[in-house]
């Protein structure tokens, strides 16, 4: 198997094995912490039943992830990224607890929502970090490789926490016991993963150019110059920009289908007043999308090499196109259920690329602050989504003009891309020639 084959050609390199471990582990718990959210505010009976309050949901809980994004890359680029993952998975650790003891004593109370948008913010500071640290610990050819199954195996190991925790849900009795100890489990699986970032060295991860004195308010000061020198840089260099272009786009359209699959799952393919059905068979939609996960990683590393990265999101993007095009036709569970499968291969497949194009052709005094945008405009996209999925979906979730404008959207732009450059261009003395894909 294909995967199998790239782990062995991967696994001789150190630390590659110590940082993908972490990144395991710590999705695995972010995986766990988020199917509690999910069930609090979209499968409780009294909550998110209407596209408006799903949108809203969704809002409240991505907005402060695209705050907190320029922020992350500036650091990045001046603090040891081992040391971010280490400290930022206590800092969740300590969030969760607090969030477990309020929920047994207190409940839901607004603190809580407050402590579980921080903790999700941290979460995407340290995928940020994550992604900035891999070219330190794989290099030359197998970076692709790396980009195909680190993420990925990333995104399974949150579902299977995901699984664990839905698996929580269903034998443990309803209440604010069952809550607290999901939040127990994640939280040791968080202290976990910060265990595993010491076998890590203080300086492996980088960043290569580092003032002595790290000055933090320093830092923070420069945040807007910072950003906007890396946006320029960015987009002067070419196609890091175009990738992180089109995966906005993709990120948008595809937020749209998911907010639809909820109201689908819960008011049309299941009983409106019963919650528990809906969320069962939403999970029947995650583990399509799972599926479709586990394909990008078998596919990408086989077909990308022959079509080259640029050419493998054109690709991914046709296939989105196809997929909205289904559910325009019908809002079968079989549909669903294909549509799933298919945007999530699209989806990843493309994401593997954009992370490639991104980290190949960024120099390292830029990558941070190349992710921070990344996941600014990846969260602002979703939260774009969520105020389309407000005012143009019914409750039901299924409208076929909106798949329509979708596949549209999808097709113009898998267009443009393909007839965008894919050679990075030269910038200033720090840029480094890359061969085209």
């Amino acid at each position: 198997m294909q995967v199998l084959s790239d782990l062995r050609a991967l696994w001789p390199l150190s630390g590659f094995r110590r940082l993908f471990a972490v990144r395991l582990v710590s999705q695995s718990s972010d995986g766990m912490f988020q199917v509690g959210l999910a069930t609090l505010f979209f499968f409780s009976p009294e909550n998110a039943s209407t596209a408006t309050g799903v949108a809203a949901a969704f809002a409240v809980l991505l907005l402060p992830f695209t705050i907190v994004g320029p922020w992350a890359g500036v650091l990045l680029d001046r603090w040891r990224r081992r040391q971010v993952l280490l400290w930022g998975n206590l800092v969740r650790v300590a969030l969760t607890l607090t969030i477990a003891v309020i929920m047994l004593t207190v409940g839901v109370t607004p603190a809580v929502y407050v402590l579980a948008l921080i903790t999700l913010s941290v979460n995407r500071f340290l995928l940020s970090a994550l992604s900035a640290s891999l070219p330190k610990v794989v290099d030359g050819p197998l970076l692709l490789t790396a980009n195909s199954l680190t993420p990925t195996l990333g995104a399974a190991a949150a579902g299977a926490g995901g699984a664990i925790g839905f698996l929580l849900g269903l034998v443990l009795p309803t209440g604010r016991v069952r809550d607290a100890i999901s939040l127990l489990l994640a939280a040791a699986v968080m202290a976990c993963a910060s265990a595993l970032a010491t076998r890590l060295g203080p300086e492996q991860l980088g960043p290569d150019e580092r003032a002595e004195r790290a000055d933090v308010r320093a830092a923070l000061a420069e945040l807007a110059r910072g950003l906007v020198a890396g946006a320029r840089w960015l987009v002067a260099r070419r196609t890091p920009a175009q990738a992180l272009g089109i995966m906005a786009l993709h990120r948008f359209c595809y937020g749209a289908v998911f907010i639809a699959s909820i109201l689908i799952s819960r008011n049309l393919l299941s009983d409106p007043a019963d919650a528990d059905a809906g969320l069962k068979t939403f999970g029947l939609v995650l583990g399509a999308s799972a599926v479709g996960f586990a394909l990008a990683v078998v596919l990408t590393p086989v077909l990308s090499p022959r079509t080259g990265p640029h050419r493998w999101v054109v690709l991914c993007l046709g296939l989105a196109v196809v997929s909205q095009l289904l559910l325009a036709v019908t809002v079968a569970r079989w549909a669903v259920l294909a549509c799933a499968l298919a945007l999530g291969l699209a989806a990843q497949g493309a994401k593997i690329a954009v992370d490639t194009i991104v980290q190949r052709d960024t120099v390292d005094a830029y990558r941070g602050r190349a992710f921070s945008l990344y996941d600014v405009l990846y969260n602002a996209a979703f939260v774009g989504a969520a105020a389309l999925a407000a005012v143009t979906l019914p409750d039901t979730g299924w409208s076929r003009p909106v798949f329509v404008a979708l596949a549209v959207v999808y097709a113009l732009g898998a267009v443009a891309y393909a007839a965008a450059p894919h050679a990075p261009a030269p910038v200033g003395r720090t840029s480094r020639q890359v061969a085209p894909a």
